[in-house]
């Protein structure tokens, strides 16, 4: 009788194993899951100029590979604002200063502004963040194999979930078989083990349990944007930090950590505070 609930627990445990496994096979730097998988919308006019190990990326490419499209707006914003292009206000709305971008995805936080040349910081991050610059940065990166597409990172999420629920299913299909062989044992007055009706359930779980651990150190060790490539450029950037101190000094605390990690505090509100619609809307 408790056999009939190890074979769903092995099958579930072995079929989403592989499958991570598979994906994990393929996952460096993601050969088989390539820009192919990109929405058809990723393609845009101008596309960021490709990085380099040698070079390092520059800080809207180490941005998405931190934090993905939002950090990238972030870093965006605090740049322009540096430069004197926008005012960033801590009540949550930025404005216009000086309209002469230097990229394109500058000319699309402008052009977010609207004709009156102001609006509400989270509503211009979240149209920018969409955006056809943000797609581009992010296609480009992935062309070079730094960043996850986001096809195979859905992909990557999907199986870990999968495996999840195959642990989970392993130990609730466990309790239930001893539970089942108890309650037979008190029906009958049978003496039948449990000990080794349960030993058998090892296997799945140790199975699903050992690929979830590898899922994360494979997967996981930084951020879920950068592929193993851009992993390593993220972990050159921490020590020593030099190219990025050299570059863009004030944006080095959010590229890496977002703008919570902000050290003055009206900037920080300014990118924090959300919109009364927002808030309204979560507080439901």
């Amino acid at each position: 009788m408790p056999y009939l609930f190890l074979v769903p627990a092995v099958l579930l445990a072995a079929l989403s194993s592989l499958r991570l496994c598979r994906l994990a096979a393929a996952s460096d730097p993601l050969p088989g899951l390539g820009p192919e998988v990109l929405p058809p919308d990723a393609s845009a006019p101008s596309t960021p100029p490709e990085p380099s190990a040698s070079r390092g990326p520059v800080p809207v490419e180490a941005a998405y590979l931190a934090g993905g499209p939002h950090r990238v707006v972030d870093v965006t914003l605090i740049d322009m604002t540096g430069r004197g292009l926008l005012h960033l206000a801590h009540t949550g709305w930025t404005s216009v200063a000086r309209p002469n971008p230097d990229s394109a995805l500058e000319s699309e936080v402008l052009a977010a502004l609207g004709p009156e040349g102001q609006r509400r910081t989270d509503e211009v991050r979240g149209q920018v963040a969409t955006g056809p610059a943000v797609a581009a940065l992010a296609r480009s990166l992935a062309d070079g194999g730094l960043a996850v597409p986001p096809g195979a990172r859905a992909a990557l999420a999907e199986a870990v979930a999968g495996v999840r629920f195959a642990l989970v299913a392993s130990v609730a299909l466990l309790v239930t078989a001893v539970a089942v062989l108890g309650a037979r044992n008190l029906l009958t007055g049978a003496h039948e083990g449990l000990l080794l009706p349960a030993a058998w359930f090892v296997l799945p779980v140790l199975l699903s349990g050992g690929t979830l651990l590898m899922a994360r150190a494979e997967f996981h060790p930084i951020t879920p944007w950068a592929a193993p490539a851009g992993q390593d450029l993220l972990r050159a950037l921490r020590p020593g930090r030099r190219r990025l101190r050299r570059a863009a000094d004030p944006l080095l605390a959010v590229i890496l950590r977002g703008p919570s990690a902000l050290h003055d505090p009206r900037l920080r509100a300014a990118l924090t505070t959300r919109s009364p619609k927002h808030r309204g809307s979560e507080g439901r």
